[in-house]
């Protein structure tokens, strides 16, 4: 009975244990589970995220196209030369002016026409030059026989009735209906130039015998919105070939004359009675020379020649800040004479030739974005609208064709986002981010090179600070530190993760950038001051009797350096000032700037690596820590009854063990250096320069999207191209990732037979 008695006080004890082994059973596998489900769940939202930034950079990529969509005969007088083509805004008017003086709005789509007038050309007059405002036909000047101008502005006029567009179209006169004489001889007008700007409008005339420059300021009545117009000029002689063309640029500052052995002679015209000649450049040798064409914002010009080449031009400062027009591009197209059509807003023009070919080109990005065969016969004509996606061509049997055009970024390439480009007014080629300006002749520059560089600038310099302090650190936490000690200091540090980025690069930019420059001397004598000292007083601890030195318990010294550490930082701080005034004439930026041409920006590289280095540190310290404190105790033990010494043991067995550990804390390090938004937003200048300097700022990807985004336009080139950024830094930490993951098996793989 006893037996009985006792099997069952057994019995209930073992279904119990069976039962909490079933249900540990459980939430094991329950736990294993739910970690392999989160951790699918990372890999698939990482997976759309990678996804969804592919899906918004690829239109970037995405070839231009273009569809001929109509087709008729020019509208107006069929006979007479075409002199213009032109289209407004909205692409669904157009203007034809021909030789005879007429003009002609006529509808894009089916060449219905709208609109006729007939200019006030006296009669027995002809018209001998035509001229257009660049870039997008604003203002038209027609030159006569008599030496006379007649300046006319076609203007489009948007109104809403019935909720629908209706587009009126008109033509004002600026100087009057009356031509305006400008020869008082009354010699024909053979080239003709024109620029309108709030200032009034500049006219530039070439008959055989001179060169006119003449200018009208406008002058606004107070007491209504009449304008007058006050004319002075002075005039110059011709250069010594005839003169095919002249270009004035949108300043008023600069012309051109093209002459027909291919040379262009420039004129500084920005003192309208005094203009003076600048030089004279050989566009072409051999070749005869196309029409040249200013690009947009009047800088560049573009030269195309009757070999089918187009090279692109503009004027560049020399060491001496003189001012010389020089060859920056060339585009070979084809073998056959063409026009050019420059676009109104972008660095790109369209070039038809004799043989129906037509070809899109962006000059910045070098690319020949489309080339297409549109018809049989030769282009006389062409026109672009303001949008850039409308064009309409005149062929040399007196057809229009209109093509729609699909080209959203033509500035997109390789060599523009990752390589040095030649921007106009620019000394060289440079990497260059600038994604907006005041002006709308602005050319954007979308160069990823600085802000990748910026990113892993501002990387090392943090890790540079981070990882010896880090490490160290957690090797003497885990393995030389006091137990007590040690469970006081894993968590303060692990705390100071905690701490929002935003506070430290707040702290960072408004005091410790200050106080750095302030202190600059002492900052880089406690380099030296602060390991000479605590070597000293290690030093000196070593001489102490052994009695007193034994009153510290082991792994609790460290305590002993915080007074060291304060003292000498201290005496470091309070002896800038001397040392400035010593060694640096009382201003070390100042100094770095006079004596060794190095520029110092408050917000620069020391004050990132010193604030991320900050940040970065509870990260590296917590992980390799981790992976030091959780080698296996046989390890170490039978390492010390061997009689190896505790140190050789660390760097021996312990240090070897942990180093997939430490490489993996290191690379999650960097990998948040290179994440990093706030701090470099808040610490640095955000100046996007490709300068190693410890005293230069940077701009960072991240840093660059936090900054912009917010002002893009969505679905336009600078948004996307924002995104492609984001695109970059997620691939740099992938790769990171990658590549420590490799290496971390690879340790473990070698030294997991200690």
């Amino acid at each position: 009975m006893a037996k009985t008695s006792t099997d069952s006080r057994v019995l209930p004890d073992a279904d119990r244990l069976i039962r909490r082994r079933h249900r540990r059973m459980l939430l094991d596998h329950l736990a294993r589970y739910g970690v392999g489900v989160g951790g699918v769940g990372v890999i698939i939202a990482i997976t759309l995220i990678f996804f969804y930034l592919t899906l918004v950079v690829l239109p970037l990529f995405k070839p231009a196209d273009m569809a001929e969509v109509a087709q008729y005969p020019r509208p107006g007088d069929a006979t007479s030369e075409t002199l213009l083509l032109s289209m407004e805004e909205q692409a669904e008017i157009a203007l034809r002016l021909d030789r005879s003086g007429k003009v002609v709005f006529f509808d894009v789509h089916d060449g219905r026409v709208l609109q006729r007038h007939a200019l006030d050309v006296p009669p027995d007059v002809q018209i001998t030059a035509f001229a257009q405002m660049e870039p997008g036909a604003k203002v038209l000047a027609l030159g006569l026989s008599d030496g006379a101008v007649l300046v006319v502005k076609p203007e489009y006029e948007v109104s809403y009735p019935d909720d629908r567009r209706l587009i009126s179209p008109k033509l004002t006169y600026p100087l009057g209906e009356e031509p305006i004489a400008l020869d008082p001889a009354g010699e024909p007008i053979r080239v003709l130039a024109v620029q309108h700007s709030e200032e009034g409008i500049t006219l530039v005339a070439a008959t055989d015998a001179q060169l006119l420059v003449s200018t009208f300021e406008s002058e606004e009545s107070l007491f209504d919105d009449e304008v007058s117009y006050e004319q002075s000029g002075a005039s110059l002689d011709l250069p010594p070939h005839d003169v095919r063309q002249l270009l004035l640029d949108g300043e008023q500052r600069l012309l051109y004359a093209v002459t027909a052995d291919g040379k262009v002679h420039a004129y500084d015209v920005s003192d309208k009675e005094d203009p003076r000649w600048l030089e004279s450049v050989q566009l072409a040798r051999g070749e005869k020379l196309g029409q040249v064409r200013f690009q947009t914002g009047t800088i560049s010009l573009l030269v195309p020649t009757t070999d089918g080449v187009v090279t692109q031009w503009f004027p560049v400062r020399d060491a001496n800040n003189d001012i010389h027009l020089r060859k920056i591009r060339r585009f070979e197209l084809g073998n056959a004479p063409m026009i050019l059509a420059p676009e109104h807003a972008r660095k790109a023009f369209v070039a038809a030739d004799a043989q129906g070919r037509v070809t899109l080109v962006h000059t910045t990005a070098e690319r020949i974005v489309l080339q297409q065969q549109v018809g049989q016969q030769g282009f006389v004509q062409a026109a672009i609208s303001p949008r850039a996606d409308k064009l309409l061509l005149e062929t040399g049997d007196g057809s229009i064709h209109v093509l729609d055009v699909e080209n959203k970024h033509p500035e997109i390439s390789w060599s523009s986002l990752w390589g040095k480009v030649w921007y106009e007014n620019y000394p060289e080629p440079a990497y260059i981010w600038q994604s907006s300006s005041a002006s709308n002749d602005f050319e954007p520059k979308f160069s990823l090179t600085p802000l990748s560089f910026g990113t892993l600038k501002a990387a090392f310099y943090a890790m540079l600070l981070a990882m010896p302090l880090a490490i160290l650190g957690a090797i003497f936490t885990a393995y030389f530190m006091a137990p007590k000690l040690r469970q006081t200091v894993k968590p303060t540090i692990e705390i100071m993760e905690a701490l929002p980025t935003v506070i430290l690069g707040f702290l960072a930019g408004l005091w410790l950038a200050p106080f750095l420059e302030a202190h600059l001397p002492g900052v880089f004598s406690l380099l030296v001051i602060l390991p000479l000292g605590i070597l000293l007083f290690a030093f000196m601890w070593t001489r102490l009797p052994g009695s007193l030195r034994h009153r510290i318990p082991e792994g609790w010294q460290p305590l002993l350096l915080v007074p060291a550490v304060l003292l000498l930082s201290w005496f470091a701080i309070a002896v800038s000032p001397l040392l400035e005034t010593t060694l640096f004439d009382g201003n070390m930026p100042l100094w770095l700037h006079e004596r060794l041409g190095i520029d110092f920006d408050q917000r620069n590289s020391i004050v990132v690596g010193l604030a991320m280095g900050f940040a970065v540190i509870p990260t590296i310290f917590s992980i390799a820590e981790d992976a030091i404190f959780n080698v296996p105790r046989h390890l170490t033990t039978g390492s010390l009854a061997l009689g190896a010494t505790p140190w050789q043991t660390f760097t021996r067995v312990v240090l070897l063990t942990a180093s997939p550990g430490i490489f993996s804390a290191v690379m999650i390090g960097l990998g948040r250096a290179v994440g990093e938004t706030m701090i470099v937003l808040m610490a640095t200048g955000n100046t996007p320069v490709m300068d190693f300097s410890i005293f230069q700022g940077m701009r960072t990807l991240s840093a660059n999207i936090a900054v912009e985004m917010p002002e893009s336009e969505v679905g336009s080139t600078h948004y996307r191209v924002l995104f492609l950024a984001a695109l970059v830094l997620f691939a740099f930490t992938f790769v990171f990732n990658t590549l420590a993951e490799l290496v971390r098996q690879r340790l473990r793989r070698k030294y997991s037979s200690l």
